[in-house]
């Protein structure tokens, strides 16, 4: 279960993306039900770095947290093309032990620097991929993704991709409803998937604000069972089927279709999580109808079958 969390600031720092971190695992919600974390924001000798907006950010210790992390997180900063090998040598120390190793837009470098991102699948910041591509050619870059997880390597694109990737794994260790639960107290969406394109005209899609569609949307949420067209969706919204189409990817940043099948992915895992409904009616009360179309985008998307998800889910807890 992930409880401690190690976040590795080097100079200078890029404030919003050391502030998602401590957003999402550094505020204490232990009150409202959330889980609790021991959060560390380290240096490399404890001492102040500077952020790229030009405050300093005082750490609370040194490296010492991140050998016992279960999660060792490297947020944005100015790429100096040197990073200290104290920092190279804790990310792998860490990766080798299993712990979760995470960064955020050009965090990505550290990682490559340190050798995790050989062979193994990742992302940056558009801007960035070819760079990173071409200083760690054996890293397979994803340059048109919000986030990719590769075993126990996670890396996010630029600034608000970072959320999605660190409410990723909160989903993935503490499981949806605490995942969606945050996220709305974060207000943000509370699912993008990571191969959704970091190409959109809505950086930060949020469904309860989409100022077209919000109406339809709420009422999509409600009615995942039902078995839907983009045509009925359109007539609904008072337009043609290829202009709902259009202003759907606007503000979602996805298709109608991608859309609904990650919101009934959403609704599944809940109620796998949550009840003791067999798979079928999982299926039904999801809208995919029968278990093996649910299994089919299931393990497509999360990457197991339902049964397996209910079972390692309630392992963790």
């Amino acid at each position: 279960m992930l409880s401690k969390v190690a976040v590795i600031a080097l100079d200078p720092v890029a404030a919003f993306e050391l502030g998602v971190l401590c957003e999402v695992f550094g505020t204490d919600r232990s009150a409202d039900g959330f889980p609790t974390y021991r959060f560390d924001v380290c240096s490399v000798d404890g001492k102040p770095v500077r952020s790229r907006s030009g405050f300093d950010v005082v750490p609370h210790a040194d490296l010492t947290p991140t050998e016992d992390a279960d999660l060792v997180a490297v947020p944005a900063y100015g790429d100096s093309g040197g990073f200290p090998e104290p920092v190279l040598e804790a990310l792998r120390r860490a990766h080798q032990r299993g712990a979760y190793v995470l960064s955020v837009c050009s965090g990505a470098f550290v990682l490559g620097a340190a050798g995790l991102l050989d062979g193994r699948e990742c992302t940056t910041h558009w801007k960035y991929a070819d760079q990173l591509a071409a200083r760690h050619p054996l890293a397979r870059v994803r340059c048109d993704e919000l986030y990719v997880q590769d075993g126990n390597l996670l890396t996010g694109a630029g600034t608000a991709a970072g959320i999605d990737a660190c409410l990723h794994l909160v989903r993935q260790e503490h499981g949806s409803a605490i995942a969606t639960k945050l996220a709305r107290r974060m207000v943000v969406p509370p699912h993008r998937d990571g191969g959704q394109s970091q190409y959109i005209e809505a950086p930060i899609p949020r469904t309860p604000d989409a100022p077209t569609l919000e109406p339809v949307l709420g009422w999509l949420v409600s009615h995942l069972d039902q078995n839907l067209t983009v045509d009925e969706l359109a007539a609904r919204s008072h337009m043609a089927p290829r202009t709902f189409a259009r202003r759907f990817r606007a503000e979602t940043g996805t298709t109608p279709h991608d859309w609904l099948t990650n919101q009934r992915i959403l609704l599944a895992r809940r109620l796998l999580e949550e009840t003791e409904l067999g798979v079928e009616a999982v299926a039904t009360r999801a809208g995919f109808g029968d278990a093996a179309t649910l299994r089919h985008h299931f393990t497509r998307r999360v990457g197991t079958t339902p049964h397996a998800y209910r079972t390692l889910f309630r392992e963790r807890v």
